[in-house]
């Protein structure tokens, strides 16, 4: 709220989202004091961006972590890159942990629910393209849909994470699909024809296979905080 200045008054701003998180009134001794947000703003810091310089900011007030013009002006251009990638992040993690609840047909998903499955998907494309970030990423939320809705989990996925991926990652979950029709050779031939004219056709047939690997009841796959801190880091490294 005070990053988008719908609201300028610190106290008020956090009133407000507590009531907004808790449904309802909340007591003015139950917020969270500005040392405790500050921890936890933090936390994410160390956790999801990396390039943070998190010794500066802790020496900064609560406000000029929320507030640009309180900040110094030559942390700016970092904030606002590690802002811009928390807040994707925060966006995958949103999509992510509810799918630990969405069990999927044990006929096709020995493994159990959707965020095993995703998890599992993930390891594998690491091992497949250790360094390529938007391959990893399409594996991690190529089924985040079926949080939303099971029948158009395609869609309603591609439509969660509009401007939050890239063309590329974008392109590999939404015929990610197809590839099924490839191997079971139920393809229409133009259809066939128009993936395999794209640059990313191989590492899409890598990602189906991913997709069949990723079932595997009691494997070992990393928390979902691990997941997106490594997709973090490589992005940081290889400059996605």
């Amino acid at each position: 709220m005070m990053s988008s200045r719908t609201e300028t008054d610190y106290y008020r701003a956090k009133l407000k989202a507590a009531r907004r998180l808790r449904h309802g009134w909340v007591k003015p001794s139950d917020l969270p004091t500005d040392e405790e947000i500050r921890d936890e703003i933090l936390r994410m810091a160390t956790l999801f961006a990396g390039n943070f310089r998190v010794d500066r900011l802790r020496e900064m007030p609560v406000e000029a972590l929320l507030r640009p013009e309180l900040r110094d002006t030559d942390l700016e251009d970092d904030l606002a890159a590690d802002e811009a990638a928390i807040e994707r992040l925060q966006v995958y993690r949103s999509l992510l942990i509810p799918l630990e609840s969405v069990m999927q047909d044990e006929h096709f998903h020995p493994e159990g629910d959707v965020l095993y499955h995703l998890l599992q998907c993930y390891v594998l494309t690491r091992e497949e393209l250790p360094y390529d970030e938007e391959f990893q990423l399409a594996a991690l939320l190529h089924d985040v849909g079926k949080g939303i809705d099971k029948h158009h989990h395609v869609e309603a996925g591609l439509e969660a994470l509009e401007g939050q991926i890239t063309p590329r990652t974008k392109w590999l979950i939404e015929h990610h699909m197809e590839v099924h029709k490839i191997r079971d050779r139920s393809i229409g031939h133009r259809a066939f024809l128009r993936l395999r004219e794209s640059p990313d056709y191989e590492d899409l047939l890598r990602l189906g296979a991913c997709d069949r690997k990723g079932r595997v009841c009691g494997a070992v796959v990393p928390e979902v905080d691990e997941a997106l801190n490594q997709l973090r880091e490589l992005a940081r490294l290889y400059g996605s």
